[in-house]
């Protein structure tokens, strides 16, 4: 269990620290809400232009994932380059396939047609 403190000291310093932080926001922060012109939502500085509860496409989240996926394999690929001469021939075969996986998931949303925009 001692080898498990220095663990534990930075959870509780870390706990503290939010806490602190927090508190301090929230107890010596401004407490005013100013001129009503400042609560209205703006767009770098000037009034928003169209609907703020306009819903989005739902294209957008699924690009928004497929970006997600395949960032996710960079960061597989990475260690994979760093360590590629000492995984040998397994690692190789097992890259391929978690490539093959990847490229099939994008065929699949390709032939969907999930990546066009311009419907």
């Amino acid at each position: 269990m001692i080898a498990y403190a220095p663990m534990f000291v930075l959870f509780a310093i870390a706990i503290v620290l939010a806490v602190v932080m927090f508190a301090g926001a929230t107890f010596l922060g401004p407490k005013n809400k100013g001129e009503p012109e400042h609560n209205l939502p703006f767009e770098c500085g000037s009034e928003s232009s169209g609907g703020r509860h306009i819903r989005l496409s739902v294209k957008f989240y699924l690009t928004a994932l497929l970006f997600v996926v395949f960032d996710i394999e960079a960061v597989f690929l990475y260690p994979w380059g760093v360590k590629f001469r000492s995984l040998g021939w397994l690692g190789l075969v097992e890259m391929l396939g978690f490539l093959l996986v990847l490229v099939v998931g994008l065929v699949y949303v390709w032939k969907k047609g999930a990546l066009e925009w311009e419907t």
